[in-house]
């Protein structure tokens, strides 16, 4: 069994970055017994924080991430930082998850690829990503996804079809549409038979709402624990072979096609 928490987070514009990261490395410390964490989406720069990119983006040795390192090498867990504004070697944005090991080194990194731009500025601000990998954790093959992917079907089948069987999904998701995150998060656990830890950011920034209910979704798509409104660690114990039980027994993922493009479009209507 592996205990994950999943670590819903507010990000008020009236705390700082250091405070928020000194803040947040309390509560992961205060969960001695966990073996994977998780946090949202943006979480130490705000997501709405757009006027404050420039000056909060960090390197993949910035303050978040060190203090990711740090958690996981002492406490000897995985930690998920969620995302930062990454400043590239070429002074490019991203909107960049980041997975450290419990030996404290990166284990993977995954820069947003469907950056978001209804009423939100990142899709000016933000360069998309363009690599989309699976590695092996805890929790088995585990990919890392970010809040508006949980959109794209397309990209979640190259994720099922390159063997993931975990997804994290970091995310900034506002209250106004949180139905949608529900039933998304629910959906993809159903489709791809995978485990799906859906991690959001709550609280209000920059006058927005956030919508919280953070959830783990095991891969027959029963929700096993989800957060409420405000910030929370919920912790829960998994079973990464579930996946393989699961599949076994209903094996839909060996019924679907690899290419659906070359299928007619002819309707067959009586002329």
């Amino acid at each position: 069994m592996t205990r994950v928490a999943l670590v819903q987070v507010a990000s008020p514009e009236t705390e700082s970055q250091t405070d928020r990261i000194a803040r947040v490395e309390a509560m992961l410390r205060s969960h001695e017994d966990v073996d994977f964490f998780v946090l949202p989406e943006l979480w130490s720069a705000g997501y709405f924080s757009f006027e404050g990119y420039e000056s909060l983006a960090e390197p993949l040795d910035g303050p978040t991430v060190q203090m990711g390192r740090r958690v996981a090498r002492e406490l000897g867990a995985y930690v998920h930082i969620g995302s930062i504004v990454e400043r590239d070697e070429e002074g490019k944005l991203h909107n960049t998850a980041v997975l450290i090991d419990r030996e404290g080194r990166i284990a993977q990194t995954y820069r947003k690829i469907h950056v978001f731009g209804y009423k939100s500025l990142e899709a000016q601000m933000l360069t998309p990503g363009t690599t989309l990998s699976v590695v092996e954790t805890p929790l088995g093959q585990t990919a890392s996804t970010t809040c508006y992917d949980l959109r794209f079907p397309g990209l979640w089948q190259q994720l099922s079809d390159r063997g993931a069987t975990a997804v994290i999904v970091p995310a900034a998701w506002p209250a106004a549409r949180r139905e949608h995150w529900r039933l998304l998060s629910q959906a993809r656990a159903v489709e791809h038979q995978a485990w799906i830890l859906a991690v959001n950011s709550c609280g209000e920034q920059h006058g927005v709402s956030l919508g919280g209910y953070s959830r783990l979704v095991d891969p027959a798509g029963r929700i096993l624990v989800e957060c409420g409104e405000d910030e929370q660690v919920a912790v829960v114990d998994i079973d990464a072979e579930l996946v393989t039980e699961i599949r076994e027994h209903f094996p839909v993922l060996g019924d679907r096609l690899d290419d659906y493009s070359g299928i007619s479009s002819e309707s067959g209507a009586e002329v």
